[in-house]
C-alpha cells in the first residue's frame, strides 16, 4: 500500500470516526429529530467544521457552576417563593375548564402558579412604553432591577440610564443585567462605567471567553427583558431596552414594532423570581425574600388579571414555551393570531397550527415582510405551503420589523412575552412569557394584533404556488438548517 492509499484510507477513517463519533452523541443526549439529523448531514458533508461547530454549538451547557446554582434555586424555590404569593394562587380547578389543563402543566414546567389579583396595562410605542418606565423609576423608593437582551444608546434609551442613575444617587439599589453578546457594543462604550460610578451594579449575563468554550455553550443568550420597581410594579414584553429611531437604521427594515405590558399586585413577585434566578445564575448571589412593604403594596392592588409567568432555559425547562405554546393551539376552537418576528417553528407546532386550520379554526400568522435575517427570511418561508394548504392565513406586516411576541386563542386567552416562534427561542435561550387569563387584557391585545393586520398583507396561495424554482430551492437548503437555528 502506497503512502496515498494510506492517507486516503486515513482521511476515510477520520471522517467515519467523526460521523461516528458525534451520531452516537447526538442519540445519546437525545436530541429533537430533526435537529439530530441536521447536525448528523453536516458532520457527513463536512466533518472537520462539523465537529468545531457541534463542540461550541451542539448542546446546551451554561457551566457546571451555573448549573448548580439554577438547580440549587428551583430545589429552595418552593420554601423561599409560597410567602411571597400563597394568598393569591389560584387553583386551576377555578379556571374555565378550556384552561385548566394548560394552567396544570405551565405549573408542572415553570413551577409557577396562576396568580390572581393583578393589574395588568398593555402599552405598544417605544416612546410612550420608556417614559412610562422612566416615570415609575423616578418616583421608586427602594429599588429598581432591570434584565434586557439589548441595550443600544440613544434617544428615549438614554433617559432611562438617566433615571437609573438618579435612582442610584437617591440611594436606591439598583441593579441592571444585560446579555454579553445582545449589549455588546454598548457595554464597550462609557456608559457602564458612568452607571456604575453612580452608584449601579451592573452586571454582563453568559459572557464567555475563548477558553469557557470548551465547558459552555458560546451562543446561549439571556433573551429576556424584565423591569422590576420597588417590587410592585413590573415590565415585560418583546422591547429591548432601546429607542427604534436610534436602532439598526442601517439594517433596511424599518423601524422595530414591539409591545411591552406593565403590571401591578402579585405577579410582580413571580417576575422578580425570574429576575433573581437570572441574577443568581450571574452572580452567585441568593434569592432574597421581597420586604414587607413590597408584599403590602403587591397585596394592596387587588386587580382582576390571572396571570402565569412561565420561563425557560438551560438549566430549568427547556421545552416549557414548546409545549404550552402547542397545548393552547390545539385547544383553539374558534381563532388563534400569532405574531413574531423569526417563524421557524418546531415541527410539533407547525403540525398544532395546521391542525387547527383543517378543523376550521381561524389562523392567523402575523410576521414582517422584511426580515432582518436572510437565513430565517428563508427557513420561515419553507412553512408557508403546508400552512396555505391546510388553510392557515399568512400575513406580512408592512409598517416595520414586527417584533411583538404574541398569540390569542379564541379571545380568551394570550401568550405574551419574549419568545419567537423558532428553534432558539423554544430551545435555548433564557426566555419568559405570560399566560394570562384575562378578558381585559385579551381584548386589548387582540385589538393590537388587529391593528397590525390592518398594516399587513395576505399571502395568495395561489402567486404562493407559482413563485420561481430557485426560490424553493433556497427554501429547501434553509430549512435543512433550520433545526440548527
Amino acid at each position: 500500500m502506497n503512502i496515498d492509499s494510506l492517507a486516503a484510507a486515513a482521511g476515510i477513517a477520520g471522517h467515519l470516526s467523526i460521523a461516528f463519533g458525534v451520531g452516537l452523541r447526538v442519540i445519546w443526549v437525545r436530541r429533537p429529530a430533526g435537529s439530530a439529523f441536521a447536525w448528523l448531514f453536516l458532520v457527513v458533508v463536512l466533518p472537520l467544521a462539523g465537529l468545531v461547530l457541534y463542540a461550541l454549538f451542539g448542546e446546551r451547557p451554561i457551566g457546571r457552576r451555573r448549573l448548580r446554582r439554577a438547580h440549587a434555586f428551583y430545589r429552595h424555590i418552593a420554601e423561599v417563593a409560597p410567602p411571597l404569593w400563597a394568598a393569591d394562587v389560584v387553583d386551576p380547578a377555578a379556571l374555565a375548564p378550556c384552561w385548566r389543563g394548560l394552567a396544570r402543566l405551565a405549573h408542572r414546567t415553570s413551577r409557577l402558579p396562576v396568580l390572581g389579583g393583578s393589574t395588568l396595562a398593555l402599552h405598544d410605542g417605544a416612546e410612550a412604553i420608556l417614559r412610562a418606565i422612566v416615570a415609575d423609576i423616578d418616583a421608586a423608593v427602594h429599588s429598581v432591577d432591570l434584565a434586557f437582551y439589548i441595550w443600544n444608546a440613544g434617544g428615549v434609551a438614554d433617559e432611562v440610564q438617566a433615571a437609573l442613575e438618579r435612582a442610584a444617587q437617591r440611594g436606591l439599589h439598583c441593579r441592571v443585567l444585560l446579555d454579553a453578546l445582545g449589549s455588546k457594543a454598548f457595554l464597550k462604550t462609557a456608559a457602564p462605567a458612568r452607571m456604575r460610578k453612580a452608584g449601579i451594579v451592573l452586571e454582563a449575563a453568559l459572557a464567555i471567553g475563548p477558553l469557557g468554550m470548551i465547558w459552555r455553550r458560546a451562543d446561549l443568550r439571556l433573551h429576556r427583558k424584565i423591569v422590576v420597581v420597588d417590587e410592585h410594579i413590573a415590565y415585560t414584553g418583546s422591547m429591548n431596552l432601546v429607542d427604534p429611531r436610534f436602532f439598526k437604521q442601517d439594517a433596511g427594515v424599518g423601524e422595530w414594532i414591539d409591545a411591552m405590558v406593565r403590571i401591578e399586585g402579585p405577579a410582580v413577585a413571580a417576575l422578580r423570581a425570574v429576575f433573581l434566578f437570572d441574577w443568581s445564575l450571574q452572580t452567585g448571589v441568593a434569592f432574597s425574600p421581597s420586604g414587607d412593604a413590597a408584599f403590602e403594596a403587591r397585596r394592596a392592588v387587588r386587580g382582576a388579571a390571572q396571570v402565569q409567568v412561565v420561563p425557560s432555559g438551560p438549566g430549568i425547562e427547556s421545552a416549557a414555551n414548546l409545549r404550552i405554546l402547542v397545548d393552547a393551539v390545539a385547544a383553539a376552537r374558534e381563532r388563534v393570531v400569532l405574531t413574531t418576528p423569526y417563524f421557524v417553528p418546531d415541527p410539533a407546532l407547525a403540525l398544532a397550527l395546521q391542525n387547527a386550520a383543517l378543523r376550521g379554526v381561524l389562523v392567523q400568522i402575523i410576521l414582517p415582510a422584511v426580515n432582518d435575517s436572510i437565513l430565517v427570511t428563508y427557513a420561515s418561508r419553507a412553512f408557508f405551503d403546508d400552512l396555505l394548504a391546510a388553510g392557515a392565513q399568512v400575513l406580512q406586516f408592512e409598517g416595520g420589523l414586527l417584533h411583538t411576541k404574541s398569540v390569542t386563542v379564541d379571545d380568551a386567552f394570550a401568550l405574551f412575552g419574549t419568545v419567537n416562534l423558532d428553534m432558539r427561542s423554544l430551545h435555548l435561550n433564557f426566555e419568559l412569557m405570560l399566560a394570562v387569563y384575562d378578558a381585559e387584557f385579551n381584548a386589548a391585545l387582540s385589538a393590537l394584533q388587529r391593528s397590525y393586520l390592518r398594516s399587513a398583507r395576505a399571502v395568495d396561495a395561489a402567486a404562493w404556488g407559482a413563485r420561481p424554482r430557485h426560490a424553493r430551492l433556497l427554501e429547501g437548503v434553509a430549512s435543512l438548517v433550520a433545526p440548527l437555528l
